[in-house]
């Protein structure tokens, strides 16, 4: 079987060393390798490496500032592609190239949130009609999902503009202070958005199961009665409903603020959290109504109204 000997590796540090090195000719003489051949540097790869019996390189590159990766890697293989077709490059036989990295991760990552998020929203609903025992209560309190899922994508749009938050408090910038700057759409914020999920449709329920309690003891039967009914049951679910809120909101502070390992994928997880928290304050004037148009028009109807 072959045998590689090689020089001790004092011997073969430079292209000095190199050239000393003697070479048997026919005759028998030892000729020093520097007489035969020329010795120079050049570029190369820094490692050799090989996967699957073949050899491979790394070719690393960093991200336009302000646009997400994802993206990126996309405009490059566009770039590629464009180019290989106009035959301006050209790849030699044998040779194939693929994005891997960072890039490939996000793509495996977002395959498995669009199986996820559907199933974190389907989970939600089932817990709210376990609660209320109807489609149409689970459903009017569900939309508080959707309230806070567009406070989330609003928190993200203003994140991303120059005046938001754009002043100092004490000689403190905010701006700096919050790391305001552009988010794009990546697993953490993802992430974050099924947090905010869990979440979404705390008030709401806080509103509405006390709404439900005081229509089983009142039993209006006119639109008037049900009106007065929500109202009452409004009136006396603000302040816990408003602390809810609050404390959610107060707890991401910290979170949005933080500094250091972690915080690159904290503070995009927290930011559709808190926007959504924020918006989802409506729900305490979008659930009663919903429910007053939905008990108005069974009063309508003539049917009676019962609470399960």
């Amino acid at each position: 079987f072959p045998v590689r000997v090689r020089y001790a590796r004092e011997l073969r540090n430079s292209p000095e060393e190199i050239k000393k090195i003697l070479v048997p000719s026919m005759s028998g003489v030892q000729v020093p390798l520097g007489e035969l051949v020329d010795i120079g540097y050049t570029r190369g790869p820094q490692m050799i490496r090989s996967e699957n019996t073949f050899l491979n390189g790394y070719v690393i590159f960093d991200k336009i500032s302000g646009k997400a990766e994802v993206d990126v890697v996309e405009e490059a293989q566009k770039y590629l592609h464009d180019r290989f077709a106009s035959g301006e490059l050209v790849l030699p036989a044998g040779v194939s190239y693929t994005f891997a990295g960072n890039y490939e991760q996000q793509i495996r990552a977002t395959k498995r949130l669009a199986i996820v998020i559907p199933i974190s929203l389907m989970l939600v609903f089932l817990l709210l009609y376990f609660q209320f025992k109807t489609i149409t209560a689970s459903s009017i309190h569900f939309s508080g999902v959707f309230v806070a899922f567009a406070g989330g994508f609003i928190m993200l749009w203003l994140y991303s503009q120059p005046w938001f938050l754009n002043f100092s408090v004490d000689g403190v910038e905010m701006r700096h202070l919050f790391q305001i700057h552009t988010i794009n759409l990546s697993v953490a914020v993802w992430v974050g958005f099924i947090a905010l999920f869990g979440i979404a449709t705390d008030d709401g329920v806080i509103m509405g199961t006390y709404i439900h309690q005081v229509f089983e003891e009142k039993k209006p039967s006119t639109v008037a009665e049900v009106r007065e009914a929500v109202v009452i049951a409004g009136k006396k679910r603000v302040r816990p409903a408003m602390m809810t809120a609050a404390v959610a909101i107060i707890a991401l502070l910290p979170v949005l603020s933080s500094t250091g390992k972690g915080a690159d994928i904290m503070v995009p997880m927290a930011i559709p959290t808190f926007g959504g928290m924020i918006i989802q304050i409506m729900t305490m004037f979008v659930v009663p109504i919903l429910q007053c148009f939905w008990r108005e028009g069974e009063v309508k109807k003539g049917k009676t109204l019962e609470i399960q």
